[in-house]
């Protein structure tokens, strides 16, 4: 029985490097260290892997197999991890039709997508056709090779009946005809039909019970005919199907395992002692394989099937009718064939490799990334926002502090010396550099400002110039240019590159109110500059009451400012412990993502940022509260400490001036941590921005690299449409014969009567044997009013073809009224007994003014002594 079977040729991909795009990924999102440096070499091993798998033609083996399974896992394994998408990780993958082998006038069809899912598509294409070949090359005459070509046949099913549930909701866009689901949908029921056919061939070898075998093959024959019937009935399946054999395969093996099921129920008939019900199966098998023999016999060959048969037929003729004379049924009064089948397609589950291991396995999923910034972003949140409350109660006790010119009211005891807080608020400017800290600073952030606007206007130019190009090819190409449009594609960045403009100007404006806070208390932060006695010098004098010193309120100012003190300190504890609070939330998401499948983050985040923060949340306010009671008890208390001092001018004038340099410390320190912020702000968003402006070239890279194959298949397809949808009919007066075909008939030309009519040429010499030589032509047949040509000498018979002599000056003719010239005329030649009518054959060419052909029937020259020869036209 023949052993013929569909296998299904592999895609071919371009180059693609995966390193590069994923190293930078992992170079920007985790920090450097061991992991990072792990993932790197993880994703040059993916790279590798990949060039393995598809950059090389693979064997028809399990190991060529066995990779394809590890790299097609280890895709769905990184999938979860990395952003791939067209305006985040952007890699594009190109792949040819499988099936499209190209034309005269291009290369094969290809599909270029930044798509995960359309690689992994591809990749899955390519195990089941590899699977299909390998089933294909086993050995089907031995049980393991039998029991091999089942088990790849059914995995080729399952794997194309995959790509058909899924290939749609992977890509964004019309697939190419070989992965589209009509395609893998037909391609999994042949891979299912052979798989069958493998198991009855199995049956049979092991000589199974005959009512077995005919329902496996039966079973058989239905899965062929369901898949005849897709062919047949889909138009838009490849022409592969039609051209390459496929569609003869099927129509046979359809009939050929029908006949097998009426032979072995012919059988089974016989045991049953029906012989008319098994002569009836025997001829219906008969007429199969004679369809097959008569239609097929190219593609499939049946002799072993079609002679077993034919014996089974003629014993159970001769025995029925010389023993049995059973009735013989009609064919549509049998029962029909049962079925059974015992395959079914291999479903596919991830890993689909045993021997997989994920390069990656140390990075967590994507979800699990994207809850850990979400979280990231609320603990900074609530971080900021306690740091930012307790800062703020900070500089309110201080504003107040000042404004009551304490402590140094009630440090000033003789009117005349530095109080001791004024000197070592003094002390810390100057240890800080002062103004020249400040004005350093400043000059700084417009340059930093600049970088950072620059950065982000070139990310957005960038975007902005593939945008036109591409809007001007979509004007140009219009419903060709199929891919997604820029302006749709680049909202996530241009939104990202909007808040990123929207942070500059807030920075901007913030820079603004820090330099007019610079500008109000520049004099005073440049006075406690200044060395002690210049200082003191500025310091106008006073004369307090000393009395006061050691009063009831100087002792109650002196407790709840250092209490006061306390609760600062406080403070700067609490903002330290906060900061240094680390935990790791992975563990907590990868739980959620395992047992839901999915991630809620808010419920996750605000339980955990409460249980580590929520003591400290309630400790800052009870601090700030603590604050708020010390402030009131102090205004208190220095009302009636104001009350007691005696006042006068020039103590008024002094205790403004150490108001104003008291304020003047808190300023400078304010105003030195602002612009310290404002550079750290700046130099990290620099980095932002680098990370955005390479995101953005990356894409416009990958985006120029799909325009670029995109625009190759647009010429080609253009280069491969006809001009016109039909080419229009040639008119009649300009019809010409075809070589080799049939010269069309010609009108009757008008007679002559002005004109003496051309001269005739000699009369064709009769033809001679043929033999090596060719004898010369007798003179004597050459009518005697004629110039004769001269004698052909014998020459050798032409070697593949007719031979042909040189045209050479033809002789002279007359020159009279109404005669056109000379018109050249083929020279006598070597006899050619293929080319009949020689010197009779009407001109390709007429002279002008000359109908296009002349009658073909010449007139029989007098004194010929041979019978004319019949004309053949050309």
């Amino acid at each position: 029985m023949a052993t013929t079977f569909v296998s299904v040729p592999l895609k071919k991909s371009s180059e693609v490097d995966l390193a590069k795009p994923l190293s930078k990924f992992i170079h920007a999102t985790y920090p450097s260290g061991d992991a990072q440096a792990e993932y790197v070499r993880a994703a040059e091993e993916l790279n590798n892997l990949r060039k393995n798998a598809v950059g090389r033609p693979l064997d028809k083996h399990d190991s060529s197999l066995e990779i394809l399974l590890r790299y097609y896992d280890q895709l769905c394994a990184i999938e979860p991890k990395f952003p791939f998408s067209e305006n985040q990780l952007c890699l594009t993958f190109t792949w040819k039709d499988a099936f499209d082998k190209g034309s005269l006038f291009g290369g094969s069809v290809k599909l270029a997508l930044a798509s995960l899912g359309y690689e992994k598509s591809c990749v899955s294409f390519n195990i089941g056709a590899l699977a299909s070949q390998i089933a294909a090359e086993q050995n089907l005459e031995n049980d393991e090779g039998l029991k091999a070509a089942a088990k790849y046949y059914q995995l080729a099913s399952g794997v194309f009946q995959h790509i058909k549930d899924t290939v749609l909701s992977a890509l964004n866009r019309e697939p190419t005809m070989d992965i589209s689901p009509d395609t893998v949908g037909t391609l999994s029921l042949i891979m299912l039909a052979q798989a069958q056919e493998v198991f009855f061939l199995k049956a049979a070898a092991d000589k199974m019970k005959d009512a077995i075998i005919a329902k496996l093959a039966n079973q058989a024959a239905d899965y062929y005919g369901d898949a005849f019937k897709q062919c047949q009935y889909k138009e838009n399946l490849p022409k592969y199907f039609y051209f390459q054999e496929v569609l003869p395969v099927l129509a046979a093996k359809h009939c050929m395992m029908q006949a097998n099921a009426e032979y072995h129920q012919s059988v089974l008939a016989k045991q049953q002692k029906k012989f008319g019900e098994e002569i009836a199966r025997l001829q219906h098998a008969s007429d199969l394989v004679k369809t097959v023999a008569s239609r097929y016999d190219e593609y499939i060959n049946i002799k072993d099937l079609s002679d077993k048969i034919t014996r089974s037929l003629t014993a159970a003729k001769k025995d029925n009718d010389f023993i049995y004379h059973d009735r013989v049924p009609d064919l549509k009064d049998l029962e029909p064939v049962g079925k059974a089948t015992l395959v079914k397609p291999t479903p596919v589950s991830v890993p689909m490799s045993q021997k997989f291991t994920d390069v990656f396995v140390k990075m967590v999923p994507l979800a699990v990334q994207q809850a850990l910034s979400a979280y990231g972003q609320r603990r900074a949140d609530l971080v900021n926002r306690l740091i930012a409350q307790m800062r703020e109660s900070t500089n309110l006790a201080n504003g107040v502090l000042a404004s009551l010119n304490l402590p140094a009211a009630i440090e000033d005891v003789s009117g005349d010396s530095i109080p001791q807080s004024i000197l070592d608020k003094s002390k810390a400017v100057i240890q800080q550099g002062g103004l020249q800290t400040i004005d350093q600073l400043m000059r700084d952030l417009p340059e930093l400002l600049q970088r950072n606007r620059e950065i982000l206007d070139e990310a957005l130019k960038i975007l902005d110039q593939e945008e036109v190009t591409d809007n001007d090819l979509k004007a140009k190409f219009k419903e060709r240019w199929k891919r997604t449009p820029s302006s749709e594609l680049y909202k996530p960045l241009r939104t990202e590159g909007a808040n990123f403009r929207s942070a500059l100007d807030r920075a901007t404006h913030a820079d603004k109110v820090v330099r007019e806070r610079y500008a109000t208390h520049s004099e005073v932060i440049a006075l406690l500059c200044k060395p002690e006695a210049e200082l003191n010098s500025a310091i106008p004098s006073g004369n307090p009451t000393k009395s006061l010193q050691g009063s009831e309120v100087v002792m109650l100012l002196k407790t709840l400012l250092a209490a006061l003190n306390e609760v600062k300190k406080e403070r700067e504890t609490f903002e330290n412990d906060i900061k240094s609070v680390q935990f790791d939330m992975s563990s907590k998401f990868l739980t959620a993502l395992a047992q839901d499948g999915a991630i809620n983050e808010e419920a996750i985040s605000v339980t955990e940022l409460d249980r580590y923060y929520g003591g400290y949340t309630e400790r800052v306010q009870q601090n700030l509260k603590k604050q708020e009671e010390l402030l009131a008890k102090i205004q208190a208390a220095h009302e009636e400490f104001s009350k007691s001092t005696q006042s006068n001018t020039d103590a008024n004038q002094r205790e403004e001036m150490l108001k104003k340099l008291a304020a003047g410390h808190d300023q400078f320190v304010e105003l030195v941590s602002n612009l310290k912020e404002g550079t750290k702000f700046y130099n990290g968003f620099t980095e932002i921005l680098l990370k955005f402006q390479t995101k953005c070239s990356d894409i416009v890279f990958a985006r120029k690299t799909e325009r670029d194959e995109l625009l190759k298949d647009l010429q080609q397809s253009i280069a491969r449409e006809p001009s016109a949808p039909d080419i229009p009919a040639v008119p009649a007066y300009q019809t010409a014969a075809s070589v080799g075909g049939t010269i069309p008939a010609v009108p009757t030309p008008a007679p002559r009567s002005l004109f003496q009519p051309k001269p005739q040429p000699p009369a064709r010499p009769p033809p001679p044997s043929v033999g090596s030589t060719f004898p010369a032509a007798p003179l004597a047949a050459a009518p005697a009013t004629t110039s004769a040509p001269a004698p052909i000498a014998s020459m050798p018979a032409p070697v593949g073809g007719t031979g042909v002599l040189s045209q050479a000056q033809g002789p002279p003719y007359p020159s009279y009224q109404g005669y056109h010239g000379f018109y050249p005329m083929p020279m006598p030649m070597a006899y050619n007994q293929y080319a009949y009518g020689q010197y009779n054959m009407p001109y390709m060419y007429p002279p002008p003014g000359q109908p296009p052909l002349q009658s073909a029937q010449q007139p029989q020259q007098p004194g010929y002594p041979y019978p004319q020869q019949q004309f053949y036209q050309q």
